[in-house]
């Protein structure tokens, strides 16, 4: 199994002062207040590039941009967790609707939701704030400590 589930305490949620100083407004009332960010309106949403998206708060890697597509909702979508075990799903009632959240296992960052409406074979859709993201590139993953995951690019 990968490092990063077998120590996932190596992610902490820094300390509330911690995490204001180090996110912007967005970031923050996204992951730490539950919020939204709007569609089409955030970095991440029509990004290409190869590489991992990791917690904004934690570090901790989160999706693929091998399982990343566009699924025309306005957020970055992907059809699996780069970990199997890496993320946390609840049950969200808010704004009268019955929907899946999805949250950073090691931080409880707020990420965005889940859905049943993505490509096969899964058939999932996970919606996710850009806010909520801090981007690898392929080439920066080893300096940034993420080489494990470079082997998920090999066989492209």
């Amino acid at each position: 199994m990968n490092e990063s589930i077998d120590k996932p305490e190596q992610y902490n949620k820094p300390s509330e002062k911690e995490t204001i100083q180090n996110l912007n407004p967005m970031q923050y009332n996204v992951t730490q207040k539950n919020a939204t960010e709007p569609p089409f309106q955030n970095e991440f949403w029509n990004h290409k590039e190869e590489g991992i998206y990791v917690d904004i708060v934690s570090g901790e890697p989160l999706f693929s941009s091998l399982d990343k597509f566009d699924s025309g909702c306005g957020w970055p979508s992907f059809t699996k967790p780069l970990e199997k075990g890496g993320i946390k799903e609840k049950l969200d009632i808010s704004h009268s609707m019955v929907r899946t959240e999805v949250r950073s296992r090691s931080a409880d960052s707020h990420l965005g939701h889940v859905f049943t409406d993505g490509p096969a074979p899964a058939g999932l859709r996970y919606c996710i704030n850009s806010a909520a993201l801090r981007f690898i590139p392929l080439k920066e993953l080893e300096k940034e400590g993420y080489g494990e995951y470079l082997r998920l690019f090999k066989n492209e």
